[in-house]
């Protein structure tokens, strides 16, 4: 047996690492590949929708400076000086069950977005008050909705503080409740908040992370001159607010978006002088725009991802949508599902246990820094525009955000941003998933929608939409791109029929044949650039002559017979919809 010494070097044999040598050995593999640069940097990175670039390599130099201490200022690495989160469920029906269902495997807060008459039967004597928060989301009859929880409390006998949650009062449409129950909190309910500033629609509207983190600083800056105004203190002000946010399945961002959130408010907090609680209470919320309701058990993948990044950002508060969430009405299962990824990620992986994990990353401080600063400009030019109501009613916000759901959607089109299950690796075979509507229909987009379009109106044909794919060549040769035309045509939910292999190269009359047989009336050639070069024109033309009305290439070129081609980047959406109207499916 070999002892080990005592002392290990790990480092032994390996030579020191520089950037120059990094930048050196990229250079080379990107020449390799065809990519002629003097900067890998540049070659190498990519840019969000705020303008923030994502560097492929980060070092020390990269460091921002001091993020400062978990629940101290700047409060970057997190308000409380300790890990966890409240475990927050959504319920949109009186349903007592649910509810103690929740309770009863692990959910420790409740999101009630009910009417103030529901209130007592959901909240019955078994469900113990003083052991969990309760946020109300009533909208209008927010005041209602309060005065039914206070009259729970008092009938309950809690104590002055038995009470925690939010009200969840909005001090932009409704300033005059909202003042009324933050006086009501601070005098009567010191474990309540009164007021919920909630940045979710600004990203369910297709908004950038520093667009909703720079709205939500401007509505709480709103508030706080809303309760200030009323008599509130600016301490007993900021006291009085939660932020919301979501959480999507870009664990990086997400996670640096929440840090950067809290570096907007303590500068908030700074400038009025504030220094007691000014550190940011965080609720996230699994992405409503990310789901799909296509191939719907991905959403699982999605919100875990959401989960754990909301959690090691430092939310004080997550809640996990279910799968179904944007089908409708969520049964038991996805329920159970949404509370069993807390505990997952909680009790078997830990991530609570650590505060701020992402902390000293040099890429998460970096872009939690460049994220703070494009909210803090967007912040600031809201402000000059006379705050979030001048903004909202001036169109500022509402074009802003636009602009970027533009620039989205172009990205979805063209599969820049891919949507698993949807514009990528699409199941024609799946079996659709109903469940009964929700009481308040949903606001807002989801990028998979224009792609789930086509599905849908492809299933409701009578003879599902097909294209024929005509393969040039042996096996080797024609499936890569085989299979990237048959997953953007599936996308769309357009069937594709593979004609015969030839391992000789292509016998256009046998492709004809085929065509023919298949019933089809679209085709589409797939090979490599060398045999297009050597076939594609015959192919095409006896393609045209057994009735094809359109002849697609998979891949780049001009070659005769051939309309046009679908490559990668190309605009699919655009695809799809020149395919359906060629099929005459009406849209």
């Amino acid at each position: 047996m070999t002892v080990p010494p005592d002392e290990l070097r790990t480092a032994d044999g390996f030579p020191p690492t520089t950037r120059e040598r990094w930048r050196e050995l990229a250079l080379g593999v990107l020449r390799k590949s065809g990519i002629e640069t003097d900067s890998p940097e540049e070659a190498l990175s990519s840019t969000t929708y705020d303008g923030v670039t994502v560097a492929p390599l980060y070092d020390m130099s990269d460091l921002p400076g001091d993020p400062g201490l978990p629940g101290a200022a700047l409060y970057v690495r997190g308000a409380r000086p300790a890990g966890g989160w409240d475990v927050r469920q959504r319920h949109e029906v009186a349903d007592g069950q649910a509810v103690l269902a929740d309770l009863e495997n692990g959910v420790t807060s409740l999101w009630l977005a009910l009417a103030p008459e529901d209130l007592p039967r959901v909240l019955g004597e078994e469900i113990y008050l003083d052991l969990i928060s309760v946020v109300l989301d009533a909208g209008e009859r927010t005041g209602e909705a309060a005065e039914a929880l206070f009259a729970l409390a008092e009938r309950r006998g809690l104590a002055r503080g038995g009470l925690t949650g939010n009200l969840g009062a909005d001090p932009v449409r409704d300033p005059v409740t909202a003042a009324e129950l933050a006086g009501r909190c601070v005098a009567d309910f010191p474990g309540l908040r009164a007021v919920v500033i909630d940045g979710t629609p600004y990203h369910d509207l297709g908004g950038s992370d520093a667009e909703e983190l720079g709205c939500a600083a401007a509505a709480g800056v709103a508030a706080l001159r809303t309760l200030t105004g009323a008599g509130l203190s600016a301490e007993e002000a900021f006291g009085q607010l939660e932020f919301r946010y979501a959480a999507t399945a870009d664990q990086f961002l997400t996670i640096a978006k929440l840090r950067a959130a809290r570096r907007v408010w303590a500068r908030v907090a700074e400038v009025c002088g504030v220094s007691g609680n000014a550190g940011q209470r965080q609720h996230a919320v699994t992405s409503s725009a990310m789901m799909t309701a296509r191939d719907p058990w991905v959403n699982m993948l999605r919100t875990t991802l959401a989960c754990f990044a909301a959690g090691a950002g430092g939310a004080d508060a997550v809640t996990v949508q279910p799968f179904d969430a944007c089908l409708g009405l969520p049964d038991a299962f996805a329920r159970r599902i949404a509370r069993n990824t807390h505990a997952l990620l909680v009790e078997e992986a830990g991530t609570a246990r650590v505060m701020d994990p992402a902390g000293g990353s040099w890429y998460v401080e970096r872009l939690t820094e460049d994220l703070a600063g494009r909210a803090w400009e967007w912040f600031q030019e809201i402000e000059r525009a006379g705050g979030m109501a001048s903004a909202l009613d001036s169109g500022l916000v509402p074009d802003r955000i636009a602009a970027t759901w533009s620039a989205r959607s172009d990205n979805i089109a063209h599969r820049r941003d891919p949507i698993t299950g949807v514009s990528e690796f699409p199941n024609l075979g799946e079996r659709p998933v109903t469940r009964p509507p929700r009481p308040r229909p949903a606001i807002g987009v989801r990028y998979a929608r224009e792609f789930e379009a086509l599905r849908d109106l492809a299933d409701a044909q009578e003879v599902r939409p097909a294209v024929f794919l005509a393969v040039i060549g042996p096996v080797a040769a024609h499936t890569a791109r085989a299979s990237f035309a048959a997953n953007l045509f599936n996308a769309g939910g357009v069937a594709t029929l593979t004609g015969p292999v030839s391992a000789a190269g292509a016998d256009p009359a046998a492709i004809a044949a085929a065509f023919a047989a298949s019933g089809a009336r679209i085709a589409c050639l797939c090979s490599s650039d060398r045999l297009y070069g050597e076939h594609a024109e015959a192919v095409a033309a006896a393609l045209r002559e057994a009735g094809a009305a359109k002849v697609w290439l998979a891949g780049r070129g001009d070659y005769a017979g051939v309309d046009a081609t679908l490559h990668a980047g190309c605009d699919a959406l655009g695809v799809l919809r020149t395919t359906f109207d060629d099929l005459e499916v009406a849209r």
